[in-house]
């Protein structure tokens, strides 16, 4: 695990209130595995005093910039209002990879990949590692893409770039189908159904994803997101209900990713 100061390569509005940031990072970072997250702490100012998780949202080394790790964030208060003002050559506070990502298997011959929102954020990493590390066939992995509106689709091409097929839908209609996504996944289960489907977004869509998994017998891991304080399980404040009587799990060292047959929903 790498615990330390990063420098800021890019940090890029990518649509609406949506940025991209990219971080220079160590041999202990670039390990980070799809689903895992880092804690992330301002290095000017005082407030917010603690670290926040993103969910990794890409790892790459190239000639131009080194090793690098990209997160996708939305900016929703102080602490992404202020992550957004950070310019390149600056420096955050990271500690990761944290957590435990999704289980995969080299052999999967059809793929759902389910994202809401932001939550698309670790599921365009779990993508591209399918494809480029374990040599999963692009033609069978199927993406979901869920947004308020147009504007709030993301990632669109890039998962177009790596030749996956793309279904979206938003909530007003002007993008996709004017549905749920769950609705979308639904339709999709009924004429063929995937050996795994993958997801992160928000919880009411987990939640209605987890059922329509259980109707089709089809195994879900589901990415959680929880507010934390320390990252590693010495707070305790990420707690969620299992489905084992009086068990509970904990975000950041139990997940965030979960077989969604032992989170208790609702």
């Amino acid at each position: 695990m790498f615990l330390g100061k990063v420098q800021v390569l890019w940090n890029n509005r990518v649509s609406s209130s949506y940025y991209k940031i990219g971080l220079n990072c160590s041999e202990d970072l670039s390990a980070a595995m799809p689903g895992q997250f880092v804690m992330i702490r301002l290095t000017s100012g005082i407030m917010p005093l603690l670290r926040r998780p993103f969910s990794v949202h890409n790892v790459k080394d190239n000639k131009t910039n080194g090793k690098y790790i990209e997160i996708l964030y939305d900016v929703v208060g102080e602490f992404t209002g202020r992550l957004s003002e950070i310019k390149a050559g600056e420096w955050l506070d990271i500690m990761g990879p944290l957590g435990k990502g999704f289980v995969l298997n080299k052999n999967y011959s059809k793929i759902f990949i389910v994202a809401g929102g932001i939550g698309v954020a670790p599921m365009f990493f779990l993508s591209s590692y399918l494809v480029e590390k374990q040599n999963v066939d692009s033609l069978s992995i199927k993406i979901f893409l869920g947004a308020r509106t147009k504007e709030c689709v993301l990632c669109r091409d890039d998962f177009f770039n790596y030749g996956l097929e793309i279904i979206t839908a938003t909530d007003d209609g002007s993008e996709g189908e004017p549905c749920f996504i769950t609705n979308s996944v639904e339709t999709a289960l009924a004429q063929s159904r995937p050996e795994i489907i993958f997801a992160c977004g928000p919880l009411g869509m987990l939640q209605s994803l987890a059922g329509i998994a259980q109707k089709y017998e089809v195994p879900c891991q589901v990415s959680m997101e929880s507010l934390m304080a320390c990252g590693i399980g010495a707070c305790l404040g990420c707690a969620l209900e299992g489905n084992d009587k009086n068990s509970y799990l904990h975000v950041c060292k139990d997940g965030p990713v979960f077989d969604s047959r032992d989170i208790k929903f609702g």
